[in-house]
């Protein structure tokens, strides 16, 4: 080999190596800066469509979901309950609104619904709204906002009408009818470091009305079972919780992003976080 050609062939393995030490340094910082480069949010995702939501407009949808699942409602309620509250609050537990309405549903202590404290409790509110609905007649027959006005009395009832197609979204992801449904997301500085997975099963436990221990709760059928899990995603950056397990699947929070992942461990009679 001449002197030429070997400097050659010495300048084209440079130039190898250092293209795979810039490529492969690219990897190494797209697969580090990728979870900051989705940002945080969450979202529900059905067959029907996809309903974008923040982690706190995920948590509140969460709770109704819960709270109809303890009174045993079906999920035309939870369709009703969720348009209600994307008209009235975009699901957002509101401090104040129209003179005295407050919460979820802008439901006002002037009006008998209860204190303004307790209605800014979600579960409170939630729970109120759902026994109104359930004593509206044939409430799973009607239109969804004549049942939502029957509830509310507001000035302009049909406004309901334009959060059903939503509803029925985060209706079908949030009452388990479509598994792993919902997922949430959010970047490494968003993380709490603290582990408070404890108080999110006491917090749910006491939603449900349920006496579980352990580590997990128990899901009597794969329905609950999604609604429980949903709840513990939408939940699971303000109480720390790195992962939840359920049937077949896993959610972490460090790869929120990719949704539920196969994990063949993962029991169908108990939903587990840590």
């Amino acid at each position: 080999m001449s002197r030429t050609s070997g400097r050659r062939l010495r300048l084209a393995v440079i130039a190898l190596v250092t293209t795979l030490v810039i490529v492969g340094g690219g990897v190494a910082l797209y697969v580090h800066f990728r979870p900051y480069l989705h940002g945080t949010n969450c979202e529900a995702r059905t067959s029907t469509g996809v309903m974008p939501l923040d982690l706190d407009q995920a948590a509140n949808a969460a709770t109704i979901a819960a709270v109809a699942l303890r009174k045993k409602l079906p999920e035309e309620a939870v369709v009703i309950a969720y348009a209600t509250a994307l008209q009235e609050s975009h699901l957002r537990n509101l401090e104040s609104g129209d003179r005295d309405s407050v919460g979820l549903f802008q439901q006002r202590p002037s009006q008998g619904w209860g204190t303004s404290a307790q209605l800014k409790d979600p579960v409170y509110a939630a729970n109120r709204f759902f026994s109104a609905l359930v004593k509206v007649k044939d409430y799973t027959g009607l239109p969804v906002h004549d049942a939502a006005q029957r509830v509310q009395r507001s000035a302009d009832g049909k406004a309901y009408a334009r959060h059903e197609e939503d509803a029925r979204i985060m209706a079908a992801a949030y009452t388990g009818r479509v598994p792993g449904a919902v997922r949430c997301w959010y970047p490494p500085n968003k993380r709490k470091k603290q582990d408070q997975s404890a108080q999110a099963l006491d917090t749910l436990r006491k939603t449900l009305k349920r006496k579980d221990t352990g580590d997990g709760i128990t899901a009597a059928n794969a329905r609950s079972g999604w609604t429980i899990a949903t709840w513990m995603v939408a939940h699971a950056q303000p109480y720390g919780i790195h992962e939840v397990r359920y049937a077949g699947r896993r959610w972490r929070s460090a790869q929120g992003h990719d949704g539920w992942t196969k994990d063949t461990d993962a029991p169908t009679d108990r939903v587990l976080i840590n």
